[in-house]
């Protein structure tokens, strides 16, 4: 691939049609339905989806179909198929819900108040995750402009992921045949150490989540009367999540949780570091 050339393309693009378009879609307050009940009759989300894809019909990548696809209650999904020169699938992944606007912007800013400031743009939904869509396409476009081959990619762009992806289950499934099983999968949806190389994350942190409550009596007691006979609750639960966790050093426990870091893992953590320096 030409540098020079593939810079060239993203600089235009980004200038004449990504920036606006990022910009309006920062202006609209799409939370995710976690944090908006109401999602479908404030309408914010069909806003965003709408413009997102109106922006990808008006790129140039022959033999592309776009479209948004929709289950009752669920938030839209926006679905593009890009026919490639091999046998071989990529899915390219990213979401367009965004986390609540939160307090504590800097004077002059604010969630839903795009801001250019230089080379860096403001506001929520810019960085995590607008941003997918429009990497994506682009990075197609410099390949069919340079006539370099590509694999048939499928990018999926959700609404749900800051909420947890409880809808993504739905629509892969709904969505199975024309998704396909990739060869590779793409997330467009992690983070950088600077901006002068491209970066990708190859190992992320698990997660589990739970609900844990304590429960001491089956019925209310004066704690004139109860204190000190029965056990606090506090302390109960406190024994229990030290079961886990050492308090102290924050050590994880239980052995099932530990595993032997890969060795390419570890060279790639002190690459980071040389990268990085403190």
């Amino acid at each position: 691939m030409n540098r020079d050339q593939t810079i060239e393309l993203v600089d235009e693009a980004w200038a004449s049609s990504i920036l606006p378009a990022i910009t309006a879609f920062i202006a609209i307050p799409n939370v995710s339905p976690s944090y908006d009940a109401d999602w479908q009759a404030h309408g914010h989300m069909e806003r965003a989806v709408n413009l997102i894809t109106g922006w990808c019909e008006n790129q140039d990548l022959v033999g592309a179909t776009v479209s948004v696809e929709r289950l009752p209650g669920r938030t839209p999904v926006l679905l593009i198929d890009v026919p490639g020169d091999s046998d071989q699938s990529v899915l390219l992944y990213g979401h367009y819900d965004k986390q609540p606007e939160m307090t504590g912007w800097r004077e002059g800013l604010g969630a839903w108040q795009p801001v250019l400031e230089g080379d860096r743009l403001y506001g929520r939904g810019a960085a995590d995750d607008g941003y997918a869509v429009f990497a994506s396409i682009t990075a197609l476009r410099a390949l069919r402009q340079q006539g370099l081959p590509h694999a048939h990619c499928v990018i999926l762009i959700e609404g749900c992921e800051e909420s947890g992806s409880f809808d993504l289950p739905f629509y892969l499934e709904a969505l199975a045949d024309r998704i396909g099983t990739p060869n590779f999968v793409v997330g467009l949806d992690s983070g950088c150490g600077n901006y002068d190389q491209l970066w990708g994350t190859t190992s992320l942190r698990g997660l589990i989540a739970g609900s844990l409550s304590v429960e001491l009596l089956r019925e209310g007691v004066h704690s004139g009367d109860a204190s000190g006979v029965i056990a606090s609750s506090f302390r109960v639960l406190r024994q229990l999540l030290s079961r886990i966790e050492d308090q102290d050093s924050g050590e994880i426990l239980p052995p099932d949780f530990h595993v032997e870091i890969p060795e390419t893992r570890l060279a790639e953590a002190n690459q980071l570091a040389g990268i990085l320096g403190n």
